[in-house]
């Protein structure tokens, strides 16, 4: 199977799983989103200092499917992490440089605004931003963490 046909397998089977958790109609416009409360860098997220999160719809601490908004700033560095459940994201603005593997390096591919990526559960992966800040959208079925390859990369062993 090709990383094209997983993610269109995947993204096919997520609104089964929104189904069965008793979604609820939701319509925001982008001045709604940018009045929600955001948080730092919460739940699902790499915990990362000014990343900036809004919660859309359910709640990534709990059961179920989420989705969040991260607006991560210029020239952050995201080390090597995985999330204990499978993701996928797109790029809203900027450009994201996104890899995968247990060490954060050169090795990413530049995704701008309407690229998809996806974190499979227990896949160990990195970003970073260059000069300008970037937002994306990231969903998932929760409980959700972050867990670093290399504890002392953890911003919260710092």
């Amino acid at each position: 199977m090709t990383g094209r046909s997983a993610a269109l397998l995947l993204l096919g089977a997520a609104p089964a799983a929104m189904a069965s958790a008793a979604l609820q109609p939701e319509r925001l416009t982008q001045a709604e989103i940018a009045q929600l409360p955001s948080t730092g860098a919460g739940s699902g997220t790499s915990g990362v200092e000014g990343i900036r999160t809004h919660i859309l719809s359910g709640d990534p601490s709990e059961s179920g499917p989420y989705t969040i908004m991260l607006n991560v700033p210029a020239n952050t560095w995201i080390a090597a992490h995985t999330h204990k459940d499978d993701r996928v994201a797109t790029i809203v603005s900027g450009i994201w440089n996104f890899g995968y593997g247990p060490v954060a390096g050169g090795d990413t591919k530049a995704l701008g605004p309407g690229s998809f990526y996806t974190e499979p559960a227990g896949v160990s992966h990195f970003a970073r931003t260059g000069a300008d800040p970037v937002v994306l959208f990231i969903h998932g079925n929760g409980p959700t963490d972050t867990l670093y390859v290399a504890a002392s990369e953890s911003p919260h062993s710092r």
